[in-house]
Parts: C-alpha cells; sequence; structure tokens
C-alpha cells in the first residue's frame, strides 16, 4: 500500500512542478490560482510522502518520489510546455525509469 502512497506522491510532484511553471508564465489572478493549486500540490506530495516512509527505507522512497517527479516534469515539459525532445533526453528518462524500477525491485 505504501508504494501506491508514494507513487501518488510522485504524481502530485508533477503537479506542483507544472503549477510552477504555469505561475511563470502566467499573471493577475491566474498566477495567484496557479500558485495556489502548487501550495496544494506540495503539500499533499509532503504528507504522502511521510506516509510511505513510515515503512519504507527513506532513501528509497525519496529517491523513488524524485524519480517520478523528474520523469513526469519532463514528460509535462515536452508535451504541454514545448519543452525540446531529443534522443538524449529520451535515452536519459528511459534509464531514469528502470532506475526507479530497480530500486523498487530490490527494496523490501
Amino acid at each position: 500500500m505504501n508504494w501506491l502512497i508514494l507513487v501518488i506522491a510522485g504524481l502530485f510532484e508533477v503537479a506542483f512542478a507544472s503549477c510552477l511553471a504555469k505561475v511563470r508564465e502566467t499573471s493577475g489572478n491566474e498566477m495567484y490560482y496557479w500558485f495556489t493549486g502548487f501550495l496544494v500540490s506540495l503539500t499533499i506530495s509532503m504528507l504522502l510522502l511521510i506516509k510511505a516512509t513510515h515503512t519504507l527505507p527513506i532513501g528509497t522512497a525519496y529517491a523513488v518520489w524524485t524519480g517520478i517527479g523528474a520523469v513526469g516534469t519532463v514528460l509535462m515539459g515536452i508535451f504541454f510546455f514545448k519543452d525540446p525532445v531529443s534522443f538524449w533526453r529520451i535515452f536519459f528518462i528511459i534509464t531514469l525509469i528502470g532506475s526507479v524500477i530497480g530500486l523498487k525491485a530490490v527494496s523490501h
């Protein structure tokens, strides 16, 4: 169950990073809405990460959480924020995914 909580926490990390990108792109009231989304997502992500670390090793949980956040944020950037796509970006995203899966596989 805590692995599922950790994955959800990682998805909220993607959400807070995406909201942060939108804060940078907007102004006025819209900026404050995205900033509120950032704060809510950040809080939920951190609380779920804390919950997951009650039974998972902190080093593994943190690495998986940041890995999910990094991969998800890069993909959000590519699909929604027009970040560049190259062979090496895709290659390293795949190696990062492999590393996260490997950490999960060797953790008890």
